[in-house]
């Protein structure tokens, strides 16, 4: 019972430090671009590189630990972690910082990735449920404190210190690792389970538009977080110490939110609650909208609007995900790859967009945002078309 409950704690630290990692370091972006002489496309290239990284590394680590067992892949992770996180304590160069954001990267996908696989292989069914609510509750509220902990990390110990956090939380996540994660041997997986690829994924015309839309509705805040530091900062003027509650009033919102949602959501028909979704999005596009047309440049407006599509994003993120997971019964895992790669490349490529295009405005981040809202604003309105879809919605409430 004892070494379960330091399992736990292990399990819950290491998706702390998977939300986290992304952009804890983001309040230093000025600082780091005054340093080493970047251009905005170069900064955000720390955040895309990251990116690219964990979607590499999420396409085999479900394929390892199924062979290896979780906790050899974790420790390797981890490893690897640590030294990109050495790297971007110690860098000589841009290139440098850059290489230890890519194994960063490469390395974190282990722990965020397979902690929820644990808990799956180490609790009974009807137990779960509720610790991966817990962990999707952590997720949220490290999100929203990272920002705020890199803010003052970074006005105390210069962009330093936040690298040094991530190093010294990795050393900690390894050393939990050994003493308290189980060394289970993996259960050899069947022949012609080992037939089913990635091919049955992209090959279901209904499973990629449920996937296309959820990357198309959450890409934009990935989007907008890698943006955001050098926007608030550099253009509008919010200082160090203020920028993080800005970020953190985000993630803190949609955490509160998803809490009250999911109390009464058991009240409404699925199809309903996707179609207020689907109007919550067209009114968050017309307000990014009209901040990027009239050059709005107050950062609380910014904010509140931005919040507000956090509404918009609620019933999606509770349904949809779900309903591609039991899609393909025996692909899971896979499933699971395929949207986070999806989310995470399109995150990327957005960014540099965003980055390339940047005018000291919000004009450019809006009008990508907007672009990526409409695409999945259109799928959502065919997934409420399709009965079929809905049909899989409505028994997932069920059961």
């Amino acid at each position: 019972m004892i070494q379960k409950k330091l399992m736990l704690i292990a399990v819950v630290l290491m998706d702390i430090l998977g939300g986290m990692e992304f952009d804890i370091f983001t309040p230093s972006f000025p600082r780091l671009k005054s340093l080493f002489e970047l251009s905005t496309f170069e900064v955000e290239l720390l955040l895309s590189v990251n990116f690219v990284a964990y979607c590499i590394s999420l396409m085999f680590v479900g394929t390892l630990s199924d062979n290896y067992g979780r906790k050899p892949v974790i420790l390797w992770g981890t490893a690897i972690f640590i030294v990109g996180s050495v790297l971007c304590i110690f860098p000589e160069t841009y290139y440098m910082m850059l290489a230890g954001r890519f194994l960063q990267g490469l390395g974190i996908a282990a722990p965020a990735l397979l902690s929820f696989v644990i808990i799956a292989d180490e609790y009974p069914l009807e137990k779960q449920q509720y610790y991966l609510a817990m962990l999707n509750g952590v997720t949220n509220v490290s999100i929203g404190l990272a920002p705020i902990i890199g803010s003052y990390l970074t006005l105390y110990f210069d962009w330093h210190g936040n690298f040094h956090f991530l190093l010294w939380f990795g050393v900690m996540i390894m050393l939990m690792t050994i003493l308290w994660v189980p060394d289970k041997k993996p259960v050899p997986i069947e022949k012609q389970e080992d037939k089913t690829k990635y091919s049955h994924i992209f090959r279901s015309k209904s499973l990629m538009v449920l996937i296309s839309c959820m990357v198309f509705m959450f890409a934009p805040h990935w989007i907008f977080v890698g943006v955001s530091p050098v926007l608030y900062m550099v253009d509008l003027n919010v200082e160090l110490t203020h920028f993080g509650y800005y970020q953190g009033a985000l993630a803190g919102t949609f955490a509160i939110a998803s809490v009250i949602f999911g109390m009464y959501m058991h009240k409404f028909k699925p199809k309903s609650m996707l179609v207020v979704s689907m109007y919550l999005f067209i009114v968050s596009i017309i307000g990014i909208l009209a901040i990027a047309i009239f050059d709005v440049r107050s950062p609380l407006i910014i904010t509140c609007v931005i919040n507000f599509v956090g509404m918009a994003q609620l019933a999606p993120s509770v349904l949809l995900y779900p309903a591609s997971m039991n899609y393909l019964p025996n692909a899971k895992g896979r499933i699971s790859a395929v949207i986070q790669a999806y989310k995470l490349l399109m995150s990327a490529l957005g960014l540099q967009l965003a980055g390339h295009f940047y005018d000291h405005s919000f004009r450019s981040l809006g009008i990508i945002m907007v672009i990526y809202f409409i695409l999945g604003t259109y799928l959502l309105s065919r997934i409420t078309r399709s009965n079929a879809i809905m049909l899989r919605l409505s028994e997932k409430k069920n059961d």
